[in-house]
């Protein structure tokens, strides 16, 4: 099965799907400035969802990527321990977050957290990066009480990185003078 066909029947739910792996990626331990490259795809991802797509769109050469049907079949297995205790918490709650225009000015917050995360500066990668997979997992589940708390924690995040970026300018400016 390609992969874009497999987004293309998520639905809806291929954004919280398509932004939760990304922002595995951005959890791992990596490198100053990796985030310029790793959170491209997330900046990707949220903009169609604030422009009101109904599923992901993927170019042509990535969303013909074959997936083989007995691989995914074992890791969606391998990943049954996990998604069994998200269920637990996570349930559709407060369908009104998902009207379309309300998702799509979700879409918005989280391209802005995207972009709070794509800035390379130190200590301040991990916040957007949380606050993207746990919006994501309210998507998946269409639980609008987690989609909400993960926006929270993007608006954190959002400040937070700006705090760190005003502090770095201000400790420049005052060794330049």
């Amino acid at each position: 099965m390609f992969l874009g066909a497999i987004l293309e029947q998520l639905g809806d739910r291929s954004f919280g799907w398509a932004i939760l792996l990304s922002c595995l990626i951005n959890l791992l331990p990596l490198p100053p400035g990796a985030t310029l490259i790793t959170a491209i795809p997330l900046l990707i991802f949220c903009g169609q969802l604030s422009l009101g797509f109904s599923s992901v769109r993927l170019p042509k050469r990535i969303a013909r990527i074959r997936i083989p049907l007995e691989a995914m079949r074992r890791n969606v297995l391998r990943l049954r321990p996990v998604s069994r205790r998200l269920e637990r918490i996570a349930r559709p709650r407060l369908p009104a977050v998902f009207h379309p225009k309300r998702e799509q000015f979700i879409g918005c917050l989280l391209f802005l957290v995207s972009l709070a995360l794509f800035v390379p500066l130190p200590l301040s990668g991990w916040f957007p990066a949380i606050a993207l997979f746990v919006a994501s997992i309210g998507l998946v589940e269409r639980d609008g009480i987690i989609v909400l708390a993960g926006v929270c924690a993007g608006v954190f995040s959002i400040a937070l990185t700006a705090f760190v970026a005003a502090s770095i300018l201000i400790g420049a400016n005052s060794l330049l003078h």
